[in-house]
This record gives structure tokens, C-alpha cells and sequence, in this order.
């Protein structure tokens, strides 16, 4: 069988082969086109986007290294020969200055606690860099002593101190607009435990990965997963936390920065890796102790462990113990719910799982972490007050008000912090009485708001604007408009003094008697007939003993006699409060003002005339140098001699009178003051002062309702605790007696010239020329 050959194919173009060869080969080069292109495209724009977000961190790190933020500061630290401190108080002291303790003392900033002493070397002050010894009195089984009994300055010769200067406490960074607080300090400062604990619980690979730990995020994802832990491991490092929390909140705001987005996630990839690259380990986790988010305490964001451990535990972060440093690593997942105050079963377990992921990371021993997780979370409750919180809110306006001050400043104030914490006490413990008193008929929750001041210069020394900061932090010290009711008087009496020798009469003086007895007074033809306090009344009365007893008639006589007008005109001269009325009742202080209103009326007393208004800056120093602040001028709305009238007038109220409750309760020094009661009991009052120190006190409810208590019952005993300790350790001043005064022995009942016989004899003080000249009638000659 014969075959065919198949037919030849026709010949190919030369050039076919070569087609060919592209066309079997053209699926790969566009495969490599289409990843090559998106590739390089997402190579040039990760490297854009890294070049533009590391200009960004080398801006906010500028900014983040010179600090932007001013500080406040207080006074420096005082303590006298005497002073009522004890060795708990003094620790206090000592944390609020940022002091480690350490034993022994070797350098300045340190402190030893020894048995009933203390070992000191300041920084600061008239003893810097010396060790100074702070001994106290044992404590007895029933708690009694205590007290400082005396110090010396350890040297070649140990030498009795009668005073010692230290330094000024840092009360906060000012707070921004998201009201922050913060205290910046170095790695360095912050104890081995505090980072070691945050390291534990949140980036255990922290100084082993570049920024982001991908092999730390990935096991995270797979123990929350599949593990067994009965807690949620994080998978964002401490470097990614700080450019969340840090970087990309200033750029974006905070809403933005916490969205769950690939692009914010890819974001601070990239920045992570940046910053690692422009800072070190150390660093980035001094920035990040330093500015992590640790709750709200009162309308404060409190940021950073050194914050944290004030308001936490009281104490300055380099005194921090484990089972503390743990409490505050365990806080950072979830402030809020796990916070101290309000969920501390929830803290505590949270602070076990802190100490656990130490023992696991080796950081502390497992025996170590098992006797810690049995300590109680002992937080200190009141440690935001501690940092006079009213006061920095008050002196935040009084910066905006006085000074152009901004950005990286030193602010010193007025503030003494040893009398601040004096004063709170006081004022919590006053109104723990007055609650129990309370109790027993309608319970209710009073506020109180205290105020000192020097009078001398106008300095504000401590400020407490309420019952909690935590909860309210309406500043009542300095925005509570309030009758003043009988704190008023005393202004009645100069006014009437001030009158009478404008008219040039003789008759009107602290020994004039005017009838005490029910009386109605008649005005645009309305009759107005007030009471005493309880209906006590005392027929002829003397004007002294009048204010000492806060006689409500006699006064209001008083004020007829100058006119109520010229009353309400006078008063006017202080520029202070509501302008009141010439109505009868502007003699009880029928009008409104507020505490530190009232402290600034009251200086015209210990300064003889000289209203001399309240501040609470001392200097602002920016750069090396000392800023303007524009100084609010004294005025002089008295004379001197008429002013001390009045001011020896008050002494009776504590030596005799309404608030003599403060001499049985043990305040021994020459002082004037006078109680204040309103309308129906609404608010109580008690203003005093000596030479050095005036303090007003104010009680009362702040929807305005009846308190239902005086002022030597719910105001005296707070001034007066104060007082005690504020000055223990204080000789008895006098007070200045101005030219034209002279004294002369009267009857007090009488105010005429005191006989051998009178019973009870008084040395009073008059304007010369004012003086009595007949002799008592009522007491003859034996």
C-alpha cells in the first residue's frame, strides 16, 4: 500500500520564531509588571510617607524635649522650732518635695528614717547639701506625741537649728485645655520596679524588637486566642503606644488616633520604626512613664507613673514599693476599670497579674510575687488635695488676668504647703462634726471653703474651695457669692468711727452705751423689726461688748445713728462684692460676696487702714529671668487709728465673746475675728486674724438652704484648729497701736471712767480727745 507523503508547510517569515518566543513568555512579564509597579509604588510611598512622619516626630520630639508646659510651684518649705509636725507629717513633707528615701543619706533630695528621726540632706535652702537630724517625741500606747522636739545640723559639731528653709514643691504642670496633669522627671528617677512592672505587663521583648514586635503580636493574637491565660496579652509595643498616644494624637486628635483603621495602623508602623531610629531604648521609655494615660482624678487626666504615684499613694515616684508600682502598671489597659478608687478588687487582681508577668520575666522572684499579691491596695484618698487643686484653678485665672506668660515657665506662688495640708485637714475634720450634729436632725452634706492669707502683704498661703476636689470642683473659696450676715459688723463700727470724726463728734467710741432691746425701724415707710440671735437681749450696752456678742440691735442702731446710706457708700470704697443697699439691713450683711472677697475686706484691719488686695504669684521665671507681672495697687479706704479701734474691739470676740469657744479649745494667741451667722442659719461664718495670719472660714449648703448652725458652731472650730497648728511654735504678737490712741481704765458696763470700786474694769482704747471724763455712777467709793 502505497502512502503519501504529508504536504511540506509553507515556509515562516524569519522573524516568527522570535514572536513566538515573546508571545509563550508575555504572561510572565506582565505578572512581573503587575506586582513590580505596585511594588515599587508602595516602596516610593512607605518611603515618602517615612521621610514626611519622621519630619513630624523630629518636630514633636523638639517639642517634647523642651518642655512647653509652665510648673507651679509653692513655697519653699519652712519648719520652725515647735511647730506641731510629726514624723508621718514630715515623710509627707518630704514626698511633696520629691525626696527619695534612701539609708543612708548621701546626697542632696534624700532622706533616712531613723526611730523617732529623720535624716535630711536638702537641696535646697539655708542648709543645702548638709544633713540636718529631725527628732520627735515617742509615740505613747494611746497615740499622744509625736511632735517635732527639736533639729541640728550634722557636722564637725552638731549645732541646735531654731528654723530651716527647704525647698519649694512642685505642686503641677499647669493644666492645658484637656486639664492634664503631669510632672516630667528622668528615667533615672523612676525606681527599676516601676519600669520593670510596665515592661512585664506591656512589651515583656521591649529592648528586643525594632518598634513593632511581630513575633510578640502574632503569639498575643494566638494565646488570646487558644491560651489558657485568664488575661488578654496586648500586642502593641510600649514605642507603638507612645506614637498613639503621643505623636499621632497631636497630629490627628485623640478620636482619630484610637480609630481601628488600616492606615492609622500602617501610620504608627511607620512611626514606630522612626522613632526607634531617632531615639533609644531609655528613651522611649522615659517618654512613655512619663505621658501614659493612668485615669481621671476630680476633672484631671492624670499622666505618667510620677503623677500617678502622688495620687495614688502620696508619695513621690522614687518611694514607690512593688506591690505600688504594680497598682499603677496594671491601671494602664484600662484606667477606668481598673481604677483603685473606684474598683479595687478589680486593681488588686489586675496588680496580681502585674505581679505574676514579673516572676515570668524574671524580673522578681516568684516567692517575692506571691507575698505581694497578699497586700491590700491601700491608695491615699485625698492625695489630689495635697496639690491644692482649688488653689492651682484659682491662680490659673489669676496668670491669665496679670501676667502674658506662657508656654515653658516657672510659676513660684504664694502657696505654703505645709499650711495647705494643715487647712484641708482642718476642714475635713470640722466637717465630719458637723455632719454627725447634722445627722442627729436632717442629714445633709455641708460644704466649707477656707482661705489664709498674710495680711501683711496679700499673699494667699492656703486654699480650700470644698469638701472634695474629686467631686466638686467648684472653688467656693473664691466663687461662692454668700451673705456675709454679721462678719459684716465689724465694717458698721468703722464706718461709724470714720463718720464721726468726719462730723467732728466726740460721742461715738467702743465705750458708748446704746440700749440693746426689742426696737422696730422704720424705712420708705416700710417697718422692719429684726431679733437677736435667740431673743437675747441686754439693755445699755456698750459698743465693744455689742460686737462681742454680735448684737444685732445695737448695731443696726449703730448704722442709723451714721445713716444707712453713708454706711453703703463707705462700703462701696472697697470696690468688693454686690453693692449693697442703704437699707437697715445692710448692718447684718444683707448682701453677697464671696470668702476671698471677704479675706481682702479684712486686711484693712491688721494693716490699719490699708486694703491691700489678695494674689496668689510671687514670680514667673522664663529662660534665667524674672517676667513682669502687673501688681493690683494697695488702697486706703480707713484711718489708722479708727481701724485699730475696731480691731481691738474683735479681740473681745475671742477673748469674751461669741468665739470664745476658740480660747477653751487651746488657741492661747493675741487675736481678733468675728463670728458670722445669716438669716435663718443659711451659711456660718468666722473670720481671724493676728498680725501674720488672717483665715476666713465658711460653712454652708450650696443649693442655699438652712444650715441651721452658727458660726461658732460650724465655722470657729475649723478657723480655730487651723490657727492652732498653723502658728504652733509662733510667740503672741501685739498689735500695732497707731499715734492718737490712748487707753484709760473704764467700767465695762458703764464705758465711764472706771472708780476703785467698779467690779469689773477694762482698759479701753480711744481716739485722744474721745476719752470719758466722768467717773462711773453706778460704782461709789467704798
Amino acid at each position: 500500500m502505497s502512502t503519501v507523503p504529508p504536504a511540506k508547510s509553507p515556509a515562516k517569515p524569519a522573524s516568527r520564531p522570535r514572536l513566538a518566543f515573546l508571545r509563550g513568555r508575555s504572561w510572565k512579564l506582565y505578572a512581573a509588571l503587575a506586582i513590580g509597579i505596585p511594588a515599587l509604588l508602595f516602596v516610593a510611598v512607605t518611603a515618602y510617607a517615612y521621610i514626611q512622619l519622621s519630619q513630624l516626630i523630629d518636630a514633636r520630639m523638639h517639642g517634647e524635649f523642651q518642655r512647653t508646659d509652665p510648673r507651679i510651684f509653692g513655697r519653699p518649705l519652712t519648719i520652725r522650732r515647735g511647730q506641731r509636725v510629726t514624723l508621718p507629717q514630715m515623710v509627707d513633707r518630704l514626698n511633696d518635695l520629691g525626696y527619695a528615701q534612701r539609708s543612708p543619706v548621701e546626697q542632696p533630695g534624700q532622706f533616712a528614717i531613723g526611730r523617732d528621726a529623720l535624716a535630711i540632706v536638702p537641696r535646697a535652702g539655708d542648709r543645702a547639701g548638709q544633713t540636718v537630724r529631725f527628732v520627735f517625741s515617742p509615740v505613747t500606747p494611746k497615740g499622744a506625741g509625736g511632735g517635732l522636739q527639736y533639729m541640728e545640723a550634722v557636722g564637725k559639731r552638731k549645732e541646735r537649728l531654731e528654723s530651716i528653709e527647704m525647698d519649694a514643691p512642685l505642686l503641677t504642670a499647669i493644666i492645658n485645655e484637656g486639664r492634664e496633669k503631669r510632672r516630667d522627671v528622668p528615667l533615672a528617677a523612676i525606681p527599676p520596679r516601676m519600669a520593670q512592672a510596665v515592661i512585664a505587663i506591656e512589651d515583656r521583648r521591649f529592648y528586643d524588637h525594632s518598634g513593632v514586635d511581630w513575633f510578640g503580636t502574632t503569639r498575643a493574637v494566638l494565646t488570646n486566642i487558644f491560651g489558657s491565660k485568664h488575661y488578654l496579652g496586648g500586642g502593641s509595643t510600649l514605642t507603638q503606644q507612645l506614637v498613639k498616644n503621643t505623636f499621632l494624637t497631636s497630629m490627628w486628635g485623640l478620636d482619630k488616633a484610637r480609630e481601628k483603621s488600616p492606615r492609622r495602623k500602617a501610620t504608627e508602623w511607620l512611626m514606630s520604626f522612626a522613632l526607634e531610629r531617632r531615639l533609644s531604648k531609655d528613651k522611649i521609655l522615659e517618654l512613655y512613664l512619663n505621658d501614659v494615660y493612668l485615669g481621671q482624678r476630680g476633672s484631671f487626666a492624670i499622666h505618667g507613673v510620677p503623677e500617678a504615684a502622688r495620687l495614688f499613694f502620696g508619695k513621690d515616684v522614687s518611694n514607690l514599693s512593688l506591690v505600688e508600682a504594680a497598682t499603677i502598671a496594671g491601671v494602664i489597659q484600662s484606667p477606668p476599670y481598673y481604677s483603685p478608687f473606684q474598683h479595687p478588687d478589680r486593681a488588686r487582681d489586675r496588680r496580681n497579674t502585674v505581679l505574676h508577668a514579673m516572676a515570668e520575666t524574671g524580673f522578681i522572684s516568684a516567692d517575692a510575687a506571691e507575698r505581694a499579691s497578699h497586700e491590700p491596695v491601700q491608695t491615699v484618698q485625698r492625695a489630689l488635695e495635697s496639690e491644692a487643686p482649688y488653689f492651682v484653678d484659682y491662680l490659673t485665672q489669676e496668670l491669665q488676668e496679670r501676667t502674658k506668660a506662657a508656654g515653658a515657665v516657672d510659676v513660684y506662688t504664694t502657696l505654703d504647703l505645709h499650711l495647705q495640708r494643715i487647712a484641708q485637714d482642718a476642714v475635713r475634720e470640722g466637717l465630719i462634726k458637723v455632719d454627725a450634729i447634722l445627722a442627729r436632725r436632717k442629714p445633709r452634706f455641708p460644704q466649707a471653703a477656707l482661705i489664709a492669707v498674710d495680711p501683711r502683704t496679700g499673699e494667699v498661703l492656703a486654699m480650700v474651695g470644698g469638701r472634695s476636689y474629686n467631686q466638686s470642683q467648684y472653688n467656693r473659696a473664691a466663687n461662692a457669692k454668700r451673705q456675709p450676715g454679721s462678719v459684716f459688723k465689724p465694717f458698721v463700727y468703722l464706718a461709724a468711727f470714720e463718720r464721726a470724726q468726719e462730723d467732728g463728734r466726740t460721742d461715738i467710741t467702743p465705750a458708748t452705751v446704746v440700749d440693746d432691746e426689742p426696737t422696730s425701724f422704720t424705712f420708705n415707710n416700710q417697718i422692719w423689726t429684726p431679733a437677736n440671735y435667740e431673743n437675747e437681749y441686754d439693755g445699755p450696752i456698750t459698743l465693744r461688748r455689742a460686737l462681742a456678742h454680735s448684737r444685732n440691735i445695737a448695731t443696726i442702731k449703730i448704722a442709723e445713728s451714721t445713716g444707712f446710706d453713708n454706711v453703703a457708700a463707705w462700703w462701696r470704697r472697697f470696690a468688693i462684692g454686690t453693692p449693697p443697699k442703704g437699707y437697715p439691713s445692710i448692718a447684718l450683711g444683707v448682701f453677697e460676696a464671696t470668702p476671698l472677697e471677704i479675706a481682702t475686706a479684712y486686711t484693712v484691719f491688721p494693716n490699719q487702714g490699708l486694703l491691700r488686695p489678695l494674689h496668689g504669684l510671687l514670680r514667673i521665671v522664663s529662660g534665667g529671668k524674672d517676667l513682669p507681672i502687673a501688681a493690683a495697687p494697695t488702697k486706703t479706704v480707713a484711718r489708722k487709728d479708727t481701724t485699730f479701734l475696731v480691731t481691738n474691739m474683735m479681740r473681745s470676740v475671742i477673748n469674751e465673746g461669741t468665739a470664745a469657744g476658740a480660747r477653751s479649745a487651746g488657741f492661747t494667741l493675741d487675736a481678733a475675728g468675728k463670728t458670722g451667722t445669716t438669716n435663718d442659719l443659711r451659711d456660718a461664718w468666722f473670720v481671724g486674724f493676728t498680725p501674720e495670719l488672717l483665715t476666713v472660714v465658711w460653712v454652708g449648703l450650696d443649693d442655699n438652704q438652712v444650715l441651721g448652725l452658727s458660726g461658732a458652731q460650724a465655722a470657729l472650730p475649723i478657723w480655730t484648729q487651723f490657727m492652732a497648728r498653723a502658728l504652733a511654735g509662733h510667740t503672741s504678737q501685739a498689735f500695732d497701736v497707731p499715734d492718737g490712741i490712748v487707753f484709760v481704765d473704764i467700767d465695762k458696763d458703764t464705758g465711764k471712767l472706771a472708780t476703785p470700786a467698779c467690779p469689773n474694769v477694762f482698759r479701753e482704747a480711744f481716739l485722744a480727745g474721745t476719752e470719758p471724763t466722768e467717773p462711773c455712777p453706778i460704782h461709789s467709793f467704798q
